[in-house]
């Protein structure tokens, strides 16, 4: 079953199952299972059964996308984790992953178009994996890891390079607003039979940019959470964006950083297709 959260008559936000193109309200002023998809990962009240008796509320089409998951507590991004990035940065090697944090107000959806921030002059796609927490989560280790992971999604961590390479610190350039899009969906990890075994590819204009499997991580998905539950504890409908293969705009020769126009497509496997694209600031 796949999830999303939308908007509908321009005002009133919901959230539900998308099934066969067919949009399925489960939360307020639908079938009212819980407020938000986050209350429903955190109660556990996910359930193919939901949308039995149900009649969809409109197409996939007729709904308006919001952040597969729009109220998350906490977002960690991490950075260069995938070795054909590390190499086209030209970065270090590390012994712990590198981790920044993106706001969640700085969201936004699946069509939804990304702004050009105008003050800068260096926009960048970044596709990744979102790892969407389920269970509180405090100093777990890696044995473990798997067990309090309710579900994952797609993530474009859109960056504004100038602003993040202005200084040794990322967070201006990572949190410009509408600029980390998410979704379409969130899939729970019981409807994904082998995550390791995805594939990630990341397209512009129709053009691969990148393309890579997640066992291509350098510190996987349960060493990131042993290592990020260390020092901070994850609560249910938290995120972890687990980094971004090789291949940015940046870093290709010569650079091919985005303009406005461009639409950006982010594709995994059993998690569909997230598609913005990119205009001016208004």
């Amino acid at each position: 079953m796949k999830y999303v959260s939308f908007e509908v008559a321009g005002s009133r936000r919901s959230w539900g199952a998308a099934v066969d193109g067919q949009v399925y309200d489960l939360g307020p002023g639908g079938a009212d299972v819980a407020a938000t998809l986050r209350d429903a990962i955190a109660g556990n009240l996910l359930r193919d059964s939901l949308i039995d008796g149900l009649d969809p509320v409109g197409r996939e089409s007729e709904v308006s996308f919001l952040p597969a998951v729009p109220n998350p507590g906490k977002i960690i991004c991490v950075g260069v984790n995938y070795r054909s990035h590390l190499e086209e940065t030209g970065k270090a090697e590390a012994g712990a992953p590198t981790l920044f944090t993106r706001f969640a107000d700085s969201q936004t959806g699946h069509l939804v178009p990304v702004q050009f921030p105008a003050v800068g002059t260096q926009f960048d796609y970044e596709g990744e994996l979102a790892v969407v927490i389920g269970a509180p989560a405090f100093k777990v280790p890696s044995t473990d890891a798997f067990s309090v992971i309710a579900g994952y999604s797609i993530y474009d961590d859109f960056t504004v390079r100038d602003w993040q390479r202005a200084t040794t610190q990322w967070t201006p350039g990572k949190n410009f607003p509408g600029t980390g899009a998410m979704g379409p969906y969130f899939v729970p990890a019981a409807d994904v039979d082998d995550i390791q075994s995805c594939t990630l590819e990341t397209r512009v204009n129709g053009e691969q940019r990148q393309k890579a499997t997640i066992a291509d991580m350098r510190f996987p998905i349960d060493r990131l959470i042993e290592h990020i539950s260390t020092f901070t504890p994850l609560a249910p409908g938290d995120i972890i964006v687990t980094g971004t293969p090789g291949g940015v705009g940046l870093f290709m020769d010569p650079p091919a950083l985005l303009s406005p126009g461009d639409v950006v497509e982010v594709e995994i496997t059993g998690l569909g297709v997230l598609r913005n694209e990119i205009v001016a600031e208004q």
